[in-house]
């Protein structure tokens, strides 16, 4: 839903940054109001979770704005690879800091995975690219398996009486904050307008922009399944069934490389199911 969202702003011309501002607004009303009942005093007192809270707000913002300049600097297509890529970042951390086995039907699987996201992902593109903007690419693949993987501790290790809801609901909360003052920066220098419709777009985002976070947490808990594989399975997922939106929907190019990711990725969700039931 957010990948057909943000492909329709153009369209009705919405300025992204003020959407995702109000996006972020709207996400933590999201979980006050769904699980606000949720809250326990005692949660300020236990956890270093108010720290990864900021720490994911500032992650949140400040991603979305270097993915914003990059797709400007070094094209849509590599900023997207770097993105999606970034999985390996996370899926590295955790498999090693948490002991995880490795199988071989495993390995095959997170092989399969980062290949049909690449190829789903990866189009010749003729965008002018700058060796000197290079290096966002770099900070977007580390930083965006950062967050990842910070996700994950948090559910693992600092939610024993703040549940993964609020917790979703106040990254969400500072983030959008932080945005604020950004915008009304921006506003005030005169360097974009104000338009009620970006608020409309940013409520609009901000629902399965929530519900995306809180479940990928909830999914670290309730599958029962290792965290690299779960994470795997979430990001090469969401890659293909943005690509079969993107064929059907806006009547994007079938390429055969394309094709072949979405191959790659079906067959990588089927072998990393398999491999965390045997």
């Amino acid at each position: 839903m957010i990948f057909i969202i943000f492909k329709l702003f153009p369209k009705f011309g919405i300025d992204t940054f003020q959407a995702i501002v109000f996006n972020y607004f709207t996400a933590f009303i999201c979980g006050i109001s769904f699980f606000g009942h949720e809250w326990k005093s005692e949660a300020l007192n236990i956890g270093n979770w108010p720290w990864f809270a900021i720490l994911c707000a500032f992650l949140f913002i400040s991603l979305f704005i270097m993915m914003g300049i990059s797709s400007q600097k070094n094209g849509v297509a590599l900023t997207s690879i770097a993105v999606k890529m970034s999985m390996a970042i996370s899926m590295m951390f955790m498999i090693v800091l948490y002991h995880e086995s490795l199988s071989f039907l495993k390995i095959a699987g997170i092989i399969l995975a980062f290949l049909g996201v690449f190829l789903v992902t990866f189009s010749k593109s003729k965008e002018n690219k700058s060796k000197a903007s290079l290096w966002m690419l770099l900070i977007l693949f580390i930083g965006s398996g950062f967050l990842d993987f910070v996700l994950n501790y948090v559910q693992k290790y600092e939610l024993s009486v703040l549940t993964p809801s609020l917790f979703s609901a106040f990254g969400f909360g500072l983030a959008g904050c932080i945005g604020f003052v950004i915008l009304m920066y921006r506003l005030y220098t005169k360097k974009t307008v104000f338009s009620s419709r970006n608020i409309f777009a940013g409520i609009t985002l901000g629902i399965p922009n929530y519900f995306s976070i809180y479940l990928l947490i909830v999914s670290y808990k309730s599958t029962g399944w290792n965290d690299s594989t779960v994470l795997a399975i979430i990001n090469v997922s969401v890659v293909m069934i943005a690509a079969i939106v993107g064929f059907i929907a806006f009547k994007e190019n079938v390429t055969r490389n394309k094709i072949l990711g979405l191959l790659a990725a079906i067959s990588a969700i089927i072998i990393l199911y398999f491999a965390n039931i045997t």
